[in-house]
């Protein structure tokens, strides 16, 4: 390990973050009830200019009123190049003691994550708010990703990052079909067998940015999160693009839909052949420690202290979500 030691961002389950839009408050009951791990009431892209300042009156109640029982509850602003910005944060922050997080759209820089910091820093100095606000942002653009490593350290409230794919895609100019999915164009083609033959396989556009996004936030004690599909028709297209970024080592992923969250979940929840096999581990170096050893084979395979840790981030995963339910 490295003398330099990264503090972890506060544990929160976040496999399925539902977007729910501060707009539509009959949706809210639904999403305090839903399976979802965090809940964020949106006042951005989801709402109308002409209805942001009710959406945030909808958000503001919503947040105070229903029971929205162990979720993490977060609001989603507007952009800080928006003149809207600032009265979502201190509207909603100050009235709000139910909120928990506060999700930054377009991050470009590091300086705009220390422009909410110091708001909302003030606004809990002044309302003597007792619990500290934490913050993910969205990287969707190609500044953000460009600053992202700087980005990624910009605070001590930051706790996850979402790709943000959709307005990444017109960041960057990239062809796009669904929002989250692939591309036919998208392609390698091989080279001739002895029959002549080529195939042609499709490959995953946004790989390259989600790597770099994922890599950020692991370095730096962050959870990345995996934004939205947008055909919630299509459950298959979901769970195959969920899977790309749980294989990476994403956290969770969002919902823009009902039908997304169990979807989202059950990629994101280690199943009980996983969890079975880690306790296994924990074991195996238990006893090997015990007998002096650094490394011991389990089932035919070296186990060391690389393993362990995986093992222990694992059990940890599946220890929040039984609290949890």
């Amino acid at each position: 390990m490295s003398f330099t030691i990264i503090e972890q961002a506060t544990a929160r389950l976040h496999r399925s973050e539902l977007a729910v839009p501060g707009s539509n408050p009959q949706l809210f009951e639904k999403a305090a009830s839903s399976a979802a791990d965090i809940v964020f009431l949106d006042v951005e892209d989801a709402v109308a200019p002409d209805d942001k300042a009710q959406a945030r009156k909808n958000i503001i109640e919503g947040l105070n009123d229903i029971d929205w029982g162990r979720k993490t509850m977060m609001v989603r602003i507007n952009g800080l190049d928006t003149h809207y910005m600032y009265r979502d944060v201190v509207d909603i922050v100050e009235a709000c003691p139910r909120l928990d997080m506060i999700l930054i759209p377009k991050v470009g820089t590091a300086a705009d994550v220390y422009a909410i910091d110091m708001l909302v820093t003030q606004i809990e100095a002044a309302m003597k708010r007792s619990k500290r606000i934490g913050f993910e942002v969205l990287i969707e653009t190609a500044l953000g990703m460009a600053n992202v490593e700087a980005i990624a350290q910009s605070s001590k409230r930051l706790e996850a990052m979402s790709f943000g794919v959709a307005d990444y895609a017109a960041s960057t100019r990239a062809r796009t079909t669904v929002i989250g999915g692939v591309n036919r164009d998208s392609g390698v083609l091989t080279d001739p067998d002895a029959e002549g033959r080529r195939h042609y396989y499709w490959t995953d556009p946004w790989h390259a940015a989600q790597t770099r996004m994922m890599v950020a936030c692991r370095a730096y004690g962050l959870r990345p999160v995996d934004g939205p599909f947008g055909d919630f028709g299509d459950a298959d297209g979901f769970l195959a693009a969920a899977n790309r970024a749980a294989v990476l080592g994403y956290e969770g992923k969002w919902a823009i839909h009902p039908s997304q969250i169990e979807l989202a979940n059950q990629v994101f929840t280690p199943s009980e052949a996983e969890v079975k096999k880690a306790r296994r581990i924990v074991e195996a170096m238990a006893e090997a420690a015990r007998a002096g050893k650094g490394a011991v084979s389990l089932d035919g395979r070296l186990i060391d202290i690389a393993s362990i840790r995986m093992a222990e981030a694992l059990l940890a995963k599946a220890d929040q979500i039984g609290q949890q339910g």
